[in-house]
């Protein structure tokens, strides 16, 4: 069995329920959240922060509900395809209980002191860019679901706490971008 069908080798795939160019910016919308996903399996693969894991295979599978909901035009979409608010009240949630074990300075910090954390400050910029394809999208009435762009806005605010719950946890702090240059 072949894993490529070779019907986009003419710059076309399928939305479901049409035909677009790759570069069709729902496509590009696609590509911005798999790409995301990825990199928050790359984090979630170094993740040791005790709920870390839990957590972020959760917003893997958000993830793919939000790819199905946009993967069709909204005269094909079944209606229990709709992405629901209860998913962000869920990671308004999780982020919550993030946050009850790391104290986040005020000022601004660097990414990269462990390995998990600057995996998912990655992974946080990819969702961050997604959400900026999304806010477009939705701006040109290509999305009719406010919940996609909340929840994108809190995913990132996720995967920016659980990044400093994983530097605390190795390194006992975060570090703070102003300060010494060495």
């Amino acid at each position: 069995m072949k894993i490529y069908t070779a019907r986009g080798d003419q710059g076309a795939t399928d939305l479901l329920g049409e035909r677009v160019r790759k570069d069709d910016p729902r496509i590009d919308l696609l590509g911005d959240l798999d790409e995301a996903n990825s990199s928050i399996g790359l984090g979630r693969s170094l993740a040791t922060w005790e709920n870390a894991n839990e957590l972020l295979i959760a917003a893997q599978r958000d993830l793919y509900q939000i790819m199905a909901e946009l993967a069709f035009i909204d005269t094909t979409r079944p209606d229990s395809l709709r992405f629901s608010a209860d998913r962000v009240d869920w990671l308004e949630g999780s982020i919550a209980s993030v946050q009850e074990t790391v104290t986040l300075p005020r000022e601004f910090v660097v990414p990269g002191d462990t390995h998990a954390g600057a995996a998912l400050d990655v992974a946080r910029t990819v969702v961050r860019r997604a959400e900026r394809s999304a806010v477009a999208l939705a701006e040109e009435g290509a999305i009719g679901n406010p919940e996609i762009i909340r929840y994108l806005n809190r995913l990132s605010s996720l995967l920016f706490i659980l990044a400093r719950a994983e530097d605390v946890k190795e390194r006992g702090e975060v570090r703070l971008a102003k300060g010494e240059a060495n």
